[in-house]
């Protein structure tokens, strides 16, 4: 039985009279790949920020390995990786310099051949790792994000729309890396509106409809989940 490390529970958002969420349910097990679809306006980003505590629920609940999100969101804070679209590191410093720095402010000391070992680990180019992120790609970011929350040891990873912009090859290497990460125990959260990559990587989708869960796909064995069902009723949703 899977440790449930990410769960809501009948949770609800709302914004000036308006319900972002409403009464959204569902449970993540360790080791897990949960992608959270929808179109735009969904409301797949404002679940995902729930969890990280710079959404207020108006009713319900989020927790995460077993914590509040109410009540222990610095402890939560201390201990999930986060990813967003646009990963924010400083572009005069190394990628090696980068992850230093935010080691550091997570009181964190790590030694070079532990931080080129992650960086290896992600399949970030050598030549690159020394280079300053002024002439990293986005994929290249995206790899420095993931071996610091690596390094961090970081088990659960928050991923909003980790593929947007990539090219077909990084998508590809992301979409290896994140089902090496779950194979290992790490449990990913992401919200995505691609259909095809979530359901590559998936073990379970949640369709997510006008703030609420209107569908839930879940893989068979070894077989990703069937796209075209999927894509289908997606489609249905935002046609």
């Amino acid at each position: 039985m899977r440790e449930e490390m990410v769960v809501a529970s009948s949770l609800s958002v709302t914004f000036e009279q308006h319900k972002v969420l409403d009464g959204v349910s569902f449970k993540v097990g360790e080791g897990e790949v949960f992608a959270l679809l929808g179109g735009n306006g969904a409301g797949k980003s404002t679940a995902l920020k729930s969890f990280l505590g710079t959404v207020t629920p108006s009713g319900g609940s989020a927790s995460v390995m077993g914590l509040s999100v109410a009540s222990q969101i610095d402890v939560i804070r201390q201990k999930v990786a986060y990813l967003p679209e646009s990963v924010m590191l400083y572009g005069h410093l190394t990628g090696v310099e980068n992850i230093e720095y935010f080691l550091s402010l997570a009181g964190i000391t790590s030694a070079k051949d532990k931080i080129e070992s992650a960086l290896k680990r992600v399949a970030l180019q050598q030549d690159a790792w020394y280079r300053s992120l002024s002439n990293y790609s986005k994929g290249m970011r995206q790899k420095t994000a993931i071996a610091l929350a690596l390094l961090r040891e970081a088990p659960v990873l928050f991923l909003d729309e980790p593929t947007s912009g990539l090219d077909p090859s990084a998508i590809d290497e992301f979409n290896q890396l994140i089902t090496t990460l779950a194979s290992e125990g790490s449990t990913i959260f992401m919200v995505s509106h691609d259909v095809y990559g979530a359901c590559q990587i998936a073990h379970r989708i949640g369709l997510l409809d006008k703030g609420k869960i209107v569908g839930m796909f879940e893989r068979e064995g070894d077989n990703p989940i069937d796209t075209e069902a999927v894509h289908a009723s997606f489609s249905k949703r935002n046609g």
